[in-house]
C-alpha cells in the first residue's frame, strides 16, 4: 500500500469514528486502579457505553473518585436523618416477606446477583414509583419524593454469607447510595469499590461512583438490609444534564 493510500485511510470517516470510539473505550476502563481481565473489559457493557459515558465523566461536577462526599447531593443528609422511619417500613415488608429475588430471572440488571442470596423490593425506577410501594411503604416514598435527585431505589436485602462478584454497572450519568438501616455493623459486611472497602453501619450513608468496579460481601449470620439510591450525577452544564436525563430515562428503564 502506498503512502497516500495509507493516508487515505487513515483519515477516512470511519477509521477516525473506530480510533474515537476506542479511545473512549480506553479512557473508561483505565480509569480505576482496578481491572477486569481484558476479554471481559473489551466485551462488557461499559464498553458499548463508552460513547455516552465519556463525555458525562468529563462533564462531571464531582470529583473522578470511588467514593464521594454524600453532601454533593442534595437531599441524602436528609434520608439519612430519617433512617429509622426507613428502617421500620423495610422490617415491616421483610416481615411479610415481599423483599425477594427475581423468580423468573427475568430483572436483566441483577439477574446475577439473585444467585448469591441478594433480595430486593422496588420503591420507584426511573419514573413513577411502584404501584406495590405505594400500598406498602408510603411513608418511604414520601421521604424520597423529597429529594428530586433520587432517579430510582429499592430496598435492598443480602443475606449472611452471601457475596457479590466484581462488576462494573454500565451508566455513569448516576451515582449510588446506600442508606444502612439494619446491618451486623461489622467489617465482615462491607462492599469494596476500586479496591477501597467500606463496611455498612446502621444510619449511615455512603456515596459511590458504581462505574468503578465493586464488590460486596456479608461474611456474618445476620442480614444486611439497606436503602439502595441510584442518584443523578451532577454535571457541569444545562446540556449535559439534558442529554444525561434523555439517556438515562431510556436506557435504564429498559433494565
Amino acid at each position: 500500500m502506498s503512502l497516500e493510500s495509507t493516508l487515505d485511510v487513515l483519515l477516512s470517516w470511519r477509521f477516525i469514528l473506530l480510533a474515537i470510539f476506542v479511545s473512549m473505550a480506553l479512557y473508561a476502563h483505565l480509569r480505576g486502579r482496578t481491572h477486569l481481565k481484558f476479554l471481559r473489559e473489551v466485551f462488557g457493557p461499559a464498553t458499548l457505553l463508552a460513547p455516552i459515558n465519556v463525555p458525562i465523566y468529563l462533564s462531571s461536577a464531582v470529583p473522578s473518585t470511588p467514593f464521594l462526599d454524600i453532601d454533593l447531593i442534595p437531599g441524602l443528609r436528609f434520608l439519612e436523618q430519617h433512617w429509622k422511619e426507613l428502617r421500620d417500613e423495610v422490617e415491616r415488608l421483610q416481615a411479610q416477606g415481599v423483599i425477594k429475588g427475581s423468580e423468573k430471572y427475568d430483572d436483566a440488571g441483577f439477574n446475577s446477583f439473585f444467585r448469591h442470596g441478594w433480595k430486593r423490593f422496588y420503591l420507584m425506577w426511573y419514573g413513577e414509583p411502584v404501584a406495590s410501594a405505594r400500598e406498602l411503604c408510603p411513608r418511604t416514598l414520601e421521604l424520597l419524593a423529597q429529594v428530586p435527585a433520587v432517579r430510582a431505589a429499592m430496598f435492598v436485602r443480602m443475606a449472611p454469607h452471601s457475596w457479590l462478584p466484581v462488576h462494573r454497572d454500565p451508566f455513569a450519568g448516576s451515582l449510588r447510595f446506600h442508606l444502612g438501616l439494619k446491618t451486623p455493623n461489622s467489617e465482615k459486611c462491607r462492599i469494596t469499590v476500586d479496591g477501597q472497602p467500606y463496611w455498612w453501619k446502621d444510619g449511615e450513608g455512603v456515596l459511590f461512583d458504581e462505574t468503578f468496579l465493586h464488590r460486596a460481601e456479608n461474611q456474618t449470620d445476620e442480614d444486611r438490609l439497606i436503602l439502595f439510591c441510584d442518584v443523578e450525577r451532577p454535571l457541569r452544564t444545562r446540556a449535559a444534564r439534558t442529554f444525561n436525563r434523555l439517556v438515562g430515562e431510556r436506557l435504564m428503564r429498559s433494565f
